[in-house]
C-alpha cells in the first residue's frame, strides 16, 4: 500500500473525476489553503453548516438523531460557539476508486486555534460530498471560512483490489448531498 503523490491526485481528479471540483493548484494567499499539494489534496468547506445548538435539551442520540440539536446556517463565516460542534460539507464531490482508501487531517492552521476537525475515512468506491465534523475546543467563539481549505485528504493505494467495496454494501453514506445527518441501516 502506498501513499499517492500529486501527480496520481492529478491524474485520477481530471482523467477520471475522482474530485470535482478539482484546484490543480495550491492556493492560499490571504485564505486557508486549499487544493492539490505533494502528498495530499487540501479540501474547502462549504458554506452550508448544521451547528449544535442545546436550546430544546435533547439528547444527542446516533441512532435516531433529533433534527432539533442543529440549526442550519449558510454563509461566509460560521461562528462555532465555545465548547461546540458543527457540520458541514465540502466543497468537493469525491469518486473513491476501488482500490484506494483515503484518510482526512485537519490542517494546522485551524489545529492551532483549537478547532479539530474529524472526517471518516473516504472507503474503496465511496462516492459524494463529505461531511466534516468541527469541534471548537476553546472557550471561545471560533470562525470558520466558507470556501477556503478545512482538511487535508491522503490517498492510500492498496496493492489490489478489496473484495467488497462500499458501493458493494451499499454504504448507508454512499451518493451523498448536502450534509448529512447520522444513519443507521433498518
Amino acid at each position: 500500500m502506498g501513499l499517492k503523490e500529486d501527480r496520481w491526485i492529478r491524474e485520477m481528479a481530471l482523467a477520471h473525476n475522482m474530485i470535482e471540483p478539482f484546484c490543480e493548484n495550491q492556493v492560499g494567499k490571504n485564505v486557508v489553503s486549499y487544493g492539490l499539494s505533494s502528498y495530499g489534496y487540501d479540501i474547502r468547506v462549504s458554506n452550508e453548516f448544521k451547528i449544535f445548538t442545546n436550546i430544546n435539551a435533547t439528547v444527542v442520540d446516533p441512532k435516531n438523531f433529533d433534527e432539533a440539536n442543529v440549526v442550519d446556517f449558510i454563509g461566509d463565516i460560521c461562528i462555532v460557539p465555545p465548547n461546540s460542534f458543527a457540520l458541514a460539507r465540502t466543497v468537493e464531490y469525491f469518486r473513491i476508486p476501488r482500490d484506494v482508501l483515503a484518510i482526512c487531517l485537519g490542517k494546522s492552521t485551524y489545529a492551532r486555534c483549537g478547532i479539530i476537525v474529524n472526517v471518516t475515512p473516504f472507503e474503496p468506491e465511496f462516492e459524494g460530498h463529505i461531511t466534516i465534523e468541527i469541534s471548537n475546543t476553546t472557550p471561545l467563539p471560533a470562525k470558520i471560512y466558507a470556501n477556503e481549505g478545512i482538511a487535508q485528504v491522503l490517498f492510500l493505494q492498496g496493492d489490489a483490489d478489496c473484495e467488497v467495496s462500499y458501493k458493494d454494501k451499499k454504504g448507508k453514506y454512499q451518493k451523498q448531498e448536502g450534509i448529512t445527518l447520522p444513519r443507521i441501516l433498518k
